[in-house]
């Protein structure tokens, strides 16, 4: 299931990708009622669990079947305003470093245990959100990177049993001002700017995505590929980074675990062929099986 999150009236509403258009769930129940509780935003049905995500799939398959619902309550993707596919995450972990040939490019030893960062909500912005450069910087790097959305309460998994806990995968740009993240040993400066996470356009389910070890991931700046991997150059794969970070914290549902990007940021250029993002520039993430995000620079205001 491809699950997305638009704006209606300043707030944010679930929506669900079909072959024939977005349903709206909220405008779903005005025509179709429901017995069982049926999430209207993302956070409920994740904080719902298997019986809050049973009863959205039962309620789709209702809808369907009254053409009156499905045609009045069917929305053009192309017309909504995309919140970002995760809209309150209770924590946002990073993982650097953790592809092989991005680690190389940049001349860092291949780590030997995770190495973890946090970002903060104020990073978060829609599919589509124009992102603003920091004046406090001159050097906006990009990062197509894979994300794991938790699902259930995880503490001390296996990394046998770690991906029963992930609901699903999304695209991010893990977006970094370089020039701030390497002003001191701690990176979060230079990745915590405003909107520098932008995040979506769906959350996929773990069933639909299947392997998450083996995807294309993809960046292109202005229609130019800049960076062209899979997730199996990972050093440490989905379920190794959902036990590891499990066993030193607990990870609840809407939990997003950013992790890693591939070869090919401009940070890994020889300096005098270092360009970094400015104003006008658009930046397209996109990864097999997730569908792809574009966003566009522009100075901040």
């Amino acid at each position: 299931m491809k699950l997305l999150t638009f704006i209606h009236n300043d707030r944010y509403r679930l929506g669900v990708k079909t072959d024939e258009g977005v349903l709206d769930i909220q405008s779903a129940l005005s025509l179709v009622g429901s017995e069982e509780p049926i999430p209207t935003t993302i956070h409920e049905l994740l904080d719902g669990g298997d019986k809050a995500f049973a009863a959205l799939r039962d309620y789709i398959v209702q809808v369907r079947q009254s053409e009156t619902a499905t045609r009045s309550c069917m929305l053009e993707e192309s017309a909504l305003r995309l919140g970002p596919c995760v809209t309150h995450p209770n924590k946002i972990i990073c993982v650097g470093l953790n592809y092989r040939k991005h680690a190389e490019e940049t001349n860092a030893p291949i780590p030997e245990y995770p190495i973890l960062f946090n970002k903060f909500n104020n990073t978060l912005a829609g599919a589509d959100e124009v992102i603003p450069l920091p004046r406090v910087s001159e050097k906006v790097d990009y990062e197509a990177e894979l994300v794991i959305v938790i699902g259930k309460k995880a503490k001390d998994v296996s990394k046998e049993n770690a991906l029963s806990h992930v609901f699903g995968y999304c695209n991010v740009n893990d977006l970094s001002a370089r020039d701030l993240q390497l002003r001191t040993h701690q990176w979060l400066l230079g990745k915590s700017c405003d909107k520098f996470s932008p995040l979506g356009p769906y959350l996929v389910t773990a069933d639909e995505v299947g392997n998450p070890n083996d995807l294309e991931i993809k960046c292109l700046v202005n229609g130019e590929v800049r960076q062209h991997s899979n997730t199996s150059d990972m050093v440490f794969y989905c379920d190794e980074i959902v036990s590891y970070i499990s066993q030193h914290m607990t990870l609840v549902p809407g939990d997003i675990i950013l992790t890693g990007t591939p070869e090919g940021v401009v940070l890994g250029y020889p300096p005098e062929k270092q360009v970094y993002l400015k104003a006008g520039d658009q930046v397209t993430i996109q990864i097999e099986k997730l569908g792809s995000i574009t966003n566009t620079m522009v100075a901040e205001s």
